[in-house]
């Protein structure tokens, strides 16, 4: 490719990011024809179509997403090198997006916004799902940041352990296997609930019971966290949820909590992000906030720990 024009790299990492050719303008100032005009002159020299309709937006095709993973790092480091530039949280207009679970949002979500209404104001953070495409989600940009569990290794995705999640199994605090030992026959024989979020009625429990030989009844399956906890309130069934996703559950005495009769491998829960963002001054802010929360949650978990009966 000879004699590139080198403001086309910067428009076409705009676009990348926004994943949007309006918005792209926005953030680069320009009108969006400008935009769009920059974007044909891409595909004559490039020989590629870049970008294709998606629903309403657009999506990277192969050749730009290959691309970008070799542009985005090194332009971002020359836009430092530069134009290096503070970011100021109580003054800052910026959208976050953290893809997690529901089942995190109920423990992030309330401190995160409370942090921000006394020193971000101006700080929006949008919530996108979880897929368990974690790598995915951050090279197509789709996100600036995944909470959840991370079991790969990625030469462009940098991530941070941030709290253990120990599973235990749950049911209302009348349910007969809340008296007497909580056998693996008795546990295997109750009517189960298993959240999935994709979909499979599988899970590592049942993986666990297989090597023995053994296969639970899944009455029933959700694939959100966010109503479990009061379906297990409400009827016989139990099920086995992470104790932080229901430990304000436990300390107010509407469930209760026994030790599973089998070993579960316990999950590491990460936030991971882009290379490509290492050093952004706005990114480095959120990951200081996500760990100070996340060790005030845990504090408080610690501190009002209910024991498993």
């Amino acid at each position: 490719m000879a004699k590139t024009d080198l403001n086309l790299v910067v428009i076409f990492d705009a676009i990348m990011r926004e994943q949007s050719v309006t918005a792209a303008a926005e953030r680069l100032a320009m009108t969006q024809p400008s935009v769009s005009n920059a974007l044909s002159r891409m595909r004559h020299v490039w020989r590629d179509p870049l970008f294709v309709k998606d629903g309403r937006g657009i999506r990277p095709t192969p050749y730009a997403e290959r691309l970008w993973r070799q542009i985005a790092h090194p332009l971002s480091d020359i836009r430092d090198a530069v134009n290096p530039t503070a970011f100021d949280p109580g003054s800052h207009q910026r959208c976050f997006r953290i893809a997690l679970t529901d089942g995190l949002t109920g423990m992030f979500w309330t401190p995160l916004r409370q942090f921000i209404e006394n020193n971000a104001p101006n700080i929006d953070i949008h919530a996108v799902p979880y897929t368990g495409a974690l790598e995915q989600q951050l090279m197509s940009a789709d996100v600036d940041m995944v909470v959840g569990h991370y079991f790969g290794r990625h030469a462009h995705i940098a991530a941070r352990a941030l709290f253990e999640n120990p599973f235990v199994v749950v049911m209302r605090p009348d349910h007969a296997l809340t008296q007497g030992a909580l056998t693996l026959e008795r546990f295997v024989a109750a009517d189960q609930l298993l959240v999935s979020l994709s979909g499979d009625a599988e899970g590592s429990v049942d993986i666990a019971l297989a090597e023995k030989g053994l296969k639970r009844r899944l009455a029933m399956t959700l694939n959100t966290f966010a109503g479990a906890a009061e379906l297990v309130r409400e009827t016989q069934l139990i099920t086995v949820l992470p104790y932080p996703v229901v430990a304000k559950y436990l300390q107010r005495g509407e469930l209760v909590a026994r030790a599973a009769p089998l070993s579960i491998p316990t999950p590491m829960m990460y936030m991971a992000w882009h290379k490509r963002d290492e050093r952004d001054p706005a990114i480095l802010w959120l990951r200081g906030v996500i760990q100070a929360i996340t060790d005030q949650v845990n504090d408080d978990i610690e501190r009002q720990r209910v024991p498993l009966r």
